[in-house]
């Protein structure tokens, strides 16, 4: 576009994605504070002399001069970083944990597609996703814990939290004993449609935990139902989804883990 001058801008970001370009570059997924999820070229960061190619790796928080429009306006395409600072590196501190790494996979995953729309702001998302990697990196809870809080405060943001404080169809309060993943989540006996499941009380419970940050509760559930709490929450996600995510079935969720 004749006349157009790409602007600088800063911002902090989440770092979710790295895919190779040509022999020297990657593209570079964020998840920013201010402009929502964006890409950007990195150039020559795969060579060994470059100045911040360790600082630009998935999973770590990032503080980016990025040149491009920030409201994607004008010229379109893909943004450039011309700086970048680490401000924690959280992936360093888990790529030997194969169950915390495949839980940062499934939690980058996810933040991708719940950012459909470039450039979209979301606060929210972007402050769920940092702190979800820091706590991975903290080792505060167990990793399939952390995943799933995210998973179900994830859906809360874009508007697909599961009902389970009160029938998804009629709004019957009350803890109910079936849930049925097309109906939105726990259903009472007269809106029970068939298929439904039936999880443990105790599964619920947890999963009510996860959803407000009740940490006391989630960190003393049995694996049985976080195992079963795992399972729901997998289904409703990828339902709304309409297609599964890849990393998610990669995640480690062995008894070990579980017990943190």
């Amino acid at each position: 576009m004749p006349g157009y001058r790409r602007q600088l801008y800063r911002d902090d970001a989440v770092v979710l994605r790295v895919q190779k370009l040509g022999e020297s570059d990657r593209i570079i997924t964020l998840l920013s504070r201010r402009h929502g999820r964006l890409r950007a070229v990195a150039r020559g960061v795969r060579r060994t002399t470059s100045r911040f190619g360790a600082r630009l790796e998935p999973f770590g928080h990032v503080d980016l001069q990025i040149a491009g429009d920030p409201n994607g306006n004008i010229g379109g395409g893909l943004h450039t970083v011309s700086q970048v600072e680490a401000i924690q590196l959280y992936g360093k501190r888990f790529l030997d944990d194969y169950p915390r790494y495949t839980a940062a996979c499934a939690i980058a995953e996810t933040a991708e597609r719940l950012s459909p729309i470039e450039r979209e702001p979301s606060q929210r998302l972007f402050l769920l996703t940092l702190g979800a990697l820091r706590a991975l990196a903290a080792r505060e809870h167990a990793g399939t814990l952390v995943l799933d809080a995210y998973l179900l405060r994830g859906m809360g943001i874009a508007g697909w939290a599961p009902a389970l404080a009160e029938c998804a169809v009629c709004g019957t309060r009350g803890l109910h004993k079936a849930f049925s993943v097309p109906a939105g989540g726990a259903v009472c006996p007269d809106c029970r449609p068939p298929g439904s499941a039936h999880p443990a009380p105790a599964t619920l419970d947890l999963m009510i935990a996860l959803s407000a940050g009740d940490w006391t509760v989630a960190d003393a559930a049995e694996p049985g139902a976080r195992r079963e709490c795992s399972g729901l929450v997998a289904a409703h996600l990828q339902w709304h989804l309409e297609r599964g995510l890849r990393s998610l079935p990669l995640v480690d969720r062995t008894t070990g883990e579980e017990q943190k």
